[in-house]
């Protein structure tokens, strides 16, 4: 759906309860009426319902647009979609009859892993895994170069290689290594691509524009290493990868964590940026898409997104990414309670440090919204040893759990309209033959594994979306690992060994 028809399709679209067909959704509350000094702070929240409503209809036209997106991202480079739907150069998934020893380096945070992942045709027989600390002076700052960075993860990679081999790690052939690399990279190849910019708490100015493939093998051959990097993949193609090993019916791969992204396996004729001569034998390519960045007029933004963005590193992007991911719904929450703090002081006694970006963590939104004991007492002890907020009144608990309810139920249902976009994309919802075959869409991250509302909600909104007899064929499933296992069972896909 073109953004004119989404932004004039929404005119009509009329605000409900944001709890309309959701699973996850509290009952209302059956108290006493409300006292006077909750007047305020109830507007605040019925506000931010209201604000936040994703009924059916707006959910549908959300899922419509992350479709008509992607189909932009794939006609030209640097065209007008927000989203980069950036070829991966992964053309061929494991099939699960890949033999041998391959290794993995999964950098995408402060912490890096690196792995050696023993397939035996038909499984996987042995892994083992070590993570390594970056050092902060090697991540930002003066002493923040491309050749330190590598070269400190090649050191730890040999180290581990050593020890392994010295063991009996190795069954012969040549190592081969898959490299997530969690980032944002104009890919080129399988096994090359250059750094656009840095995220997270990284800042090594030099490294931008450089193939971080050569970068690392140029590490390693210092060392010694004689280690072949056979793909370079992100997060969610090694989600998809080893989705597939284990579910041949897998089509896309979705990260809910700190951060969020999708992958899927598109139909390479689709392609219209791909020339006709890099078209794969097999007809399919592996597209990540980087949805975090799209954004229509037909998301629900609040005056606390907003803000947000405006004060974030990177405002104006990102847009989708700050509504569901886990990195910003605690914060969203904060600011919602700050502000009922300021318009009703007494109702959380004080602020505390409610003033403080970021004290509030998704997981403490989690554990205040599967709060079920009878006083709330998890939310008290959160408040209180979070937020510094002591003496809440059950009232004031049951509204910060209503608070955190809305946040996470708009979450849940617009990243369930992504996942329903990227069906429609592939031809799986609107009938014909892909509607009538098996749609595993496999997902990794925190958020999905251990926010049980987060995810009961949006599976709830899926079906909601596709209808009952469609969402018979659709199966969202929890795949930990894919940015380790993932990245050396694709490396394993794409083996040059003989």
């Amino acid at each position: 759906m073109a953004a004119a028809a989404v932004a004039a399709d929404q005119k009509v679209v009329t605000m409900t309860s944001l709890r309309e067909g959701c699973a996850c959704a509290a009952p209302p509350d059956a108290a006493a009426p409300p006292m006077p000094k909750m007047a305020a702070a109830q507007r605040v929240v019925a506000e931010l319902r209201e604000a936040c409503a994703m009924p059916a209809a707006r959910l549908a036209e959300v899922a419509a647009a992350m479709a008509g997106e992607m189909e932009a991202g794939l006609a030209v480079e640097g065209g007008s979609s927000e989203m980069k739907m950036i070829v991966s150069y992964v053309d061929s998934l494991p099939t699960g009859g890949e033999e041998g020893s391959f290794y993995a380096l999964d950098l995408g945070g402060t912490n890096f892993r690196v792995l050696r992942v023993r397939l035996a045709g038909g499984g996987v027989a042995e892994r083992v895994a070590r993570e390594v600390p970056i050092p902060p002076g090697l991540m930002s700052g003066g002493g923040a170069t491309s050749e330190c960075l590598f070269g400190f993860i090649a050191s730890a990679l040999a180290e581990f290689v050593g020890e392994e081999e010295e063991e009996g790690g190795l069954d012969g052939g040549e190592r081969e290594l898959g490299f997530t690399f969690s980032f944002p990279v104009h890919q080129t190849s399988i096994a090359s691509g250059t750094l656009i910019r840095w995220t997270k708490a990284f800042a090594v100015d030099d490294a931008i524009g450089e193939d971080v493939v050569a970068a690392l093998q140029a590490a390693m051959s210092e060392r010694g290493l004689d280690m072949r990097v056979s793909a370079l993949i992100n997060d969610t193609v090694g989600t998809l990868a080893a989705g597939s090993y284990y579910d041949e019916d897998v089509v896309a791969a979705v990260i809910l964590g700190t951060g969020t992204n999708a992958s899927y396996v598109e139909d390479a004729t689709a392609i219209a940026k791909l020339h006709p001569s890099q078209l794969p034998a097999s007809n399919t390519m592996v597209i990540n898409t980087e949805w975090g960045s799209f954004a229509s007029p037909c998301l629900p933004l609040t005056e606390f997104d907003e803000a947000l963005d405006q004060e974030s590193l990177n405002p104006g992007e990102q847009t989708y990414e700050k509504l569901i991911s886990g990195m910003y719904l605690g914060e969203i929450v904060r600011r919602v309670l700050l502000k009922i703090s300021s318009r009703c002081p007494s109702l959380l006694g004080g602020a505390g440090e409610l003033a403080t970006p970021f004290v509030l963590r998704t997981p403490d939104v989690s554990a205040m919204h599967h709060d079920e004991t009878p006083d709330l007492s998890i939310v008290g002890e959160k408040l209180e040893r979070t937020l510094g907020i002591r003496g809440t009144s059950p009232e004031a608990r049951r509204m910060v759990v209503e608070v955190c309810d809305i946040v996470a139920t708009r979450a849940a249902r617009l990243a369930a309209a992504g996942i329903v976009g990227i069906l429609k994309k592939i031809g799986r919802v609107d009938g014909g033959e892909g509607r009538r075959r098996r749609s595993v869409v496999a997902v990794d991250g925190g958020l999905f594994e251990h926010y049980g509302k987060f995810r009961r909600c949006m599976e709830s909104a899926v079906r909601e979306l596709l209808g009952e007899a469609a969402a018979e064929r659709v199966v969202v499933k929890l795949a930990s690992d894919g940015s380790g296992l993932g990245a050396a069972l694709v490396a394993a896909a794409h083996s040059q060994r003989a």
